[in-house]
């Protein structure tokens, strides 16, 4: 057997960068290296070409009775800057007080090792075990996955499975893991104002033209009344209440809002009045200014008018919002509300729906829900009493993975996440960690799951 964390180390090594055209080798290289490692496990590797980064297909096979688990992941990783602010090389994995830290070691690198390494554990130790298991393991996952659907389209005969099993979203603590039960979706486009053909002397033209951040702004505090919640009409329209199973369970975690004031380094909170922050990022919509710009940016004054003005948006849906839907109605919103005196371009970005499990034995459950991933809930919650020692929270989280909702509308595959990071982890951020110990016992984890899934 392997050692998970060498492994681990030697993935985060490649700078898998899916959004850097410069970043080609690295994506190459962990791909080689992924599949070099389930090659030894006793898996046939398959690179699935598509338009920009290939999708690693490995499967074991067997019996078409055996249950069939997909295990996703993804080997992309996000840019490492600002470079300045990491104790250590992003890409040279370093082992501290107990953390890994590095680039990808928390997304998604460390959390999918998690499950090869209990794939490995459980055939070292039961050859003949009657599973079989696939792994798809993409690499466009912080892109948006915009190669997905099609791959879907093409290998889903293929993906007749009974559930995914995957680590890309987060618990509380390293001694505490949630189940991850829904997801938000998203919505990205790109905002552009253009307002004179080029930029102008503030004292000879100033007070004659519209400024084109001043309509910008104008656009953008139009999105929002004044206690915060988000101004398009319908778009709450189709907003799924929340189960009062999910309040309980968001009540048992216990978070405090001073601490999660004190984590993000502010004094207040901006969460519609009748909603507490936690409640919000986990089942509330959002929508987002994620990048603005316009005139002179740089040191000291420029007074100029400038010819063109950007925001980029992005929204985050819950159960049941469609997000084609919203795309069209936060577009023909900016179209009514822009000024006459500037031109509007609005360029969509990428789209992805939400999601939502109801776990085995909630009054919501469906009553079609495939018994085998039932059986991997239930594996799942005893697994996590015995190796953590505590119950495990069953909760949204605000994030967004697109393709589980396309595995589902697509291939009919509800999914099992297990977080196996934290809020320190510093995902997409400088000094990216993995908590080891809470990797060790993940794996032990995944291996009671799998194991129970083949009735060993």
């Amino acid at each position: 057997m392997f050692d998970p964390v060498e492994a681990v180390k030697e993935l985060v090594r490649f700078p898998s960068i899916s959004t850097d055209s410069s970043s080609e080798e690295g994506m190459e290289g962990v791909r080689q290296s992924l599949g070099t490692l389930l090659a030894g496990l006793g898996f046939e590797v398959e690179m699935v070409e598509t338009p920009l980064h290939p999708v690693l297909f490995a499967t074991r096979g067997g019996d078409p009775d055996w249950p069939h688990v997909i295990i996703y992941g993804h080997y992309d990783v996000q840019p490492a800057d600002p470079l300045e602010l990491w104790c250590s090389p992003p890409f040279e994995p370093e082992v501290r007080d107990g953390y890994l830290f590095g680039r990808g070691t928390a997304d998604n690198k460390g959390s999918l090792m998690v499950h090869i390494a209990a794939v490995g554990r459980l055939l070292e130790k039961n050859p003949d075990a009657p599973i079989r298991i696939t792994f798809l393991i993409e690499g466009e996952e912080e892109i948006g996955s915009p190669s997905f659907e099609g791959f879907l389209e093409r290998y889903k005969d293929r993906l007749e499975g009974d559930f995914v099993l995957l680590s890309d979203t987060q618990s509380p603590s390293p001694e505490e893991v949630t189940i991850t039960t829904g997801l938000r979706g998203i919505v990205c486009l790109d905002v552009e104002i253009t307002g004179p053909k080029m930029d102008l002397h503030s004292g000879v033209h100033g007070g004659v033209v519209m400024n084109p951040i001043q309509a910008l702004c104008g656009l953008c505090h139009s999105l929002f009344t004044p206690d915060g919640r988000i101004n398009l009409p319908g778009f709450y329209d189709d907003v799924l209440p929340v189960f009062d199973w999910e309040r309980d369970e968001l009540e048992r975690l216990g978070l405090a809002e001073e601490e999660y004031a004190d984590f993000l380094g502010v004094d207040k909170f901006h969460s519609p009045e009748d909603s507490s922050p936690f409640a919000a990022l986990r089942f509330h919509p959002s929508l987002e200014f994620n990048g603005i710009g316009g005139g002179y940016q740089g040191e000291g004054s420029k007074t100029v008018i400038p010819s063109k003005a950007f925001v980029k948006i992005s929204c985050r849906l819950v159960p049941d919002q469609n997000p084609l839907k919203i795309q069209e109605i936060l577009t023909e919103a900016l179209k009514e509300r822009c000024p006459t005196e500037v031109s509007l371009k609005i360029i969509p970005g990428h789209c992805g729906a939400p999601y939502l499990v109801v776990p085995p034995g909630k009054p919501n459950t469906p009553a079609d829900q495939s018994p085998v991933l039932a059986r991997a809930f239930s594996a799942a919650d005893h697994a996590i009493m015995n190796v953590f020692g505590s119950s495990p929270y069953y909760l949204r989280e605000g994030g967004s993975i697109p393709i589980i909702a396309d595995l589902k509308r697509m291939a009919g595959l509800d999914s099992l996440m297990l977080g196996m990071c934290t809020q320190e982890s510093n995902l997409h951020a400088p000094n990216e960690n993995l908590h080891l110990g809470m990797f060790h016992k993940g794996i032990s984890v995944s291996e009671k799951i799998l194991s129970a899934i083949a009735g060993l």
